[in-house]
């Protein structure tokens, strides 16, 4: 990781483009020749539980901005903060928290649009910024069972207490926190924040506010109680009766994107070769199954990766401590990263990502190698 430059560029109007879409358009398609399925068994590689999940909180994302509640949100955050690097410092730590608590998508939808929004109003190295928070809420998630589905998953199956479960996680979850700080401080400067030009301010929309929270609380509630049609049904019948401009701005991409991810990653696990490949090395426990699980996350990401591995992995904390890494370094190695790409709406967002996280990927698993071997 280098010096940071100011990076003070305009955020852009429009998303990025959609080429990981169509890579894994084609990465599909490959399969559907090598390895023909049933219409049906391609729809059962998708996870629609957590597809829907991102739909619902898109639409009430959506909501959320269209109100001008982050605008004026933004205005009163810049008038308290007076350094570049404070701010980055501020949301950060506020995403880290919040990922331990919420989970880290639902932290992304709360904190991107608001970051988008604060590079509207000032001049903000808006690509590194929401890289930055990418890389929080993936160490923050990490501490507690409720942080992320991996950990979700590992805890079910570990049979550890959620405290105890922390307490596993913690030592591995204080150095990529330890990192990511150490990341703010040499990437953003410490600037004065320069306001942009004043533009005319969105009026807030109390109702609308009003609604996306009542929508948000409703829709978290259903997810808990395995609700999910009715939960989808509610968000989007109301929106749609009063106020359909707002589900015509969700990134319909994002969720393709998503839903394709599912297809190929896990058609790609299921690959014979894979299996006895897995089933030969010594990775079944310590620095090895550590190593592996960050490999594996980076091909076909860590949720898949924690669900392939502990078939072969008899080393719950290494396996833990090697998917939470394996959330760094490419794109691919959480879903976070993505709806954090997809959100900020950055048409280089990935070369900015890569150009971060991979660095600090090496420097993470080698720190936290170092501690297990210690």
């Amino acid at each position: 990781m280098s010096a940071a430059s100011t990076n003070n560029t305009a955020p852009p109007e429009h998303g990025g483009g959609n080429g990981l879409l169509w890579v894994l358009v084609a990465v599909a398609v490959v399969f559907a020749f090598v390895r023909p399925r049933a219409p049906m068994d391609w729809l059962r590689l998708v996870d629609w539980q957590t597809v829907g999940a991102l739909a619902g909180l898109l639409a009430i994302t959506q909501g959320v901005e269209k109100s001008g509640m982050l605008q004026a949100a933004a205005r009163r955050l810049l008038a308290h903060t007076h350094s570049q690097r404070g701010l980055a410092m501020a949301l950060t730590a506020t995403a880290a928290l919040l990922s331990a608590l919420v989970t880290n998508d639902v932290s992304l939808f709360l904190l991107v649009p608001l970051t988008r929004v604060l590079a509207v109003q000032a001049h903000l190295p808006l690509a590194r910024l929401v890289v930055l928070q990418a890389l929080a809420v993936n160490a923050g998630s990490a501490l507690t069972p409720i942080g992320n589905p991996q950990n979700l998953y590992l805890w079910h199956r570990s049979g550890e207490s959620f405290f105890g479960f922390m307490a596993m996680m913690g030592p591995t979850v204080a150095i990529m926190l330890f990192w990511l700080f150490v990341a703010v401080w040499w990437l953003v400067p410490r600037t004065p924040i320069a306001l942009r030009e004043e533009t005319e301010a969105a009026p807030v929309q109390p109702r609308l506010l009003a609604l996306a929270g009542v929508l948000f609380i409703g829709f978290v509630v259903a997810l808990d109680r395995h609700w999910l049609l009715p939960g989808l049904g509610a968000v989007f019948g109301v929106l749609l009766l009063t106020y359909p401009r707002v589900l015509r701005g969700i990134d319909w991409a994002l969720l393709a994107i998503i839903a394709l991810m599912f297809v190929d990653l896990r058609q790609a696990a299921e690959l014979p070769a894979i299996a006895a490949l897995l089933g030969h090395w010594p990775i079944g426990e310590g620095w090895r199954a550590y190593l592996a699980a960050i490999a594996a996350s980076q091909v076909i990401s860590n949720v898949p990766a924690a669900i392939l591995l502990d078939r072969y992995v008899h080393d719950l904390p290494a396996l833990a401590a090697g998917v939470s890494v394996g959330g760094f370094g490419c794109v691919l190695g959480s879903l976070a990263n993505l709806i954090a790409l997809r959100l900020a709406k950055l048409p280089h967002g990935l070369r900015e990502f890569h150009r971060i996280s991979i660095p600090f990927l090496l420097v993470c698993a080698a720190s936290a190698l170092l501690l297990r071997l210690g």
